[in-house]
């Protein structure tokens, strides 16, 4: 009989375990297609092509797990499909098949969940396919940069995003820009320093200034020469209030800008200091002999406040006072000694904080009016960064850690709070910032006893 007056095939009761490519290939006449009570456990993509005219597919009691999206692509005559007796996992892999069976005309029997648990015993002929989320998220390594580091920060200045890496033993502010070319981030200039902990990039109208901070020989604020395309400098910081640097934090408020240095060391003050045209000045001291080791800027309740970590009390909040223009000391985060760092991130417009612990737990923190309550803590031993940060509509935080793997954890709404999410290999990190250089996110990691990382954010769909 020739294949073309083949309209009906039968293939029950067999010890079939797979339907390959093509398996059907040459037999565009066929109606009816049986293929149960065998062990099937898989089926390739395109093994019903060709079959333009099947109206009626059987795979019924069968070891299907799962189906290929699409494999029913190109069956447009189907009028029925016979899917029970299998043990479907109804996960992302199967999300397209309840999206045709929602789109369909033809007629598919009722078939149920074997797995997940949430999913048992669910007809999947009623499952919602918005009910699935399929879209996930890593970081991947993607370039090593040969050298350790201590501070690494991202900035934009002339339509261009940057990047700039404190190396303390090699003595130099280190820039990178994206080669568009080769993909990759490069050197392309340096600023030598003496032991070098933090280069913070700072932009005021048109002109781009680079604060050093050198734990010796005192630090220093350089501006870049656009004439002369390099950096000169333009002043030096106070080394009798600056002597032991620790953290640099620059802000804005009322179109003034300003930069905050925590001083780390017993004799000398964290000091805020001011732009006034011509260059910086000490605006304020907040207080000498406390050893600050952080200071972040953050707006609460709209008005703008600095927090204070220090090795020798606990978290302490400035409130900016707008009559002085100075900042009043506020309150301090209770029961949280030895905090390291404090750095701040909002979802759905609250206001958290994750507080950094090297030793003990780091916590995070929800702003409830009036005060810091915690919510969340994390194990965090040998931790001297918890860095939040955002990538689209997704809220991450990162802690890293001298002793074992750095933790992302991310956001997860339902919860408000972080859950496990992925970890990263890094030697001692104790910074992190996020880049978005064509339409790609890269996360760079520095490293205080190994090489700087730089990873990027890949967006995944699961049901493909």
């Amino acid at each position: 009989m020739a294949l073309f007056d083949v309209f009906c095939s039968l293939f029950t009761a067999n010890s079939f375990e797979a339907i390959r490519e093509d398996a059907f290939l040459g037999l565009p006449h066929l109606e009816y297609l049986f293929i149960e009570n065998n062990k099937i456990k898989s089926i390739s993509p395109n093994a019903f092509q060709g079959l333009k005219s099947l109206i009626h597919l059987s795979l019924a009691y069968n070891n299907l797990q799962t189906l290929p999206k699409d494999v029913f692509k190109g069956l447009e005559a189907l009028i029925k499909v016979d899917l029970r007796g299998n043990a479907f996992n109804c996960d992302c892999k199967l999300k397209w098949l309840i999206e045709w069976m929602h789109n369909t005309n033809a007629t598919v029997d009722q078939i149920y969940c074997a797995d997940p648990p949430a999913y048992q015993g669910k007809k999947i002929n009623d499952l919602d396919p918005q009910s699935f989320d399929c879209i996930t998220t890593e970081f991947a390594s993607y370039q090593s940069l040969k050298f350790e580091s201590i501070s690494v920060d991202s900035f934009s200045y002339k339509n261009d995003d940057h990047i700039v890496i404190a190396q303390p033993f090699l003595g130099k502010c280190s820039f990178l820009e994206w080669d568009h070319v080769e993909m990759v981030f490069r050197n392309y200039d340096n600023i030598s320093s003496i032991s070098t902990v933090v280069c913070k990039p700072m932009v005021i109208d048109t002109q781009l200034f680079i604060i050093v901070a050198q734990l010796f020989g005192g630090s220093h604020i350089y501006k870049q020469d656009n004439s002369a395309n390099k950096f000169i400098k333009i002043q030096d910081i106070d080394i009798l209030k600056i002597r032991k640097p620790n953290d640099v934090e620059t802000f804005t408020i009322d179109d003034t800008s300003y930069f905050v240095i925590a001083d780390s060391s017993k004799a000398g003050s964290t000091t805020v200091y001011k732009w006034n045209g011509n260059g910086f000045y000490s605006h304020q001291s907040l207080h000498p002999w406390y050893r600050d080791t952080d200071v972040e800027y953050l707006e609460i309740a709209n008005k703008p406040h600095l927090i204070l970590s220090s090795s020798s009390q606990r978290p302490v909040i400035y409130q900016w006072n707008k009559s002085q223009k100075l900042f009043d000391r506020r309150t301090d985060i209770p029961e949280m000694e030895d905090v390291f760092a404090v750095k701040h991130f909002k979802v759905n417009n609250d206001l958290y904080i994750c507080l950094t612990r090297f030793i003990g737990d780091s916590k995070v923190m929800k702003w409830d009016g009036s005060m810091f309550l915690e919510i969340q803590t994390v194990p965090s031993r040998g931790s001297m960064v918890f860095q939040p940060f955002a990538v689209n509509n997704w809220q991450y935080g990162i802690l890293g850690s001298d002793y074992s793997f750095t933790q992302v954890y991310r956001w997860d709404v339902k919860k408000s709070q972080f859950v496990n999410f992925q970890e990263l290999n890094i030697q001692a990190p104790r910074a992190f910032t996020l880049v978005s250089i064509d339409n790609r996110e890269f996360l760079l990691a520095s490293s205080f006893k190994g090489k700087t990382q730089i990873y990027e954010h890949l967006i995944l769909d699961l049901s493909n």
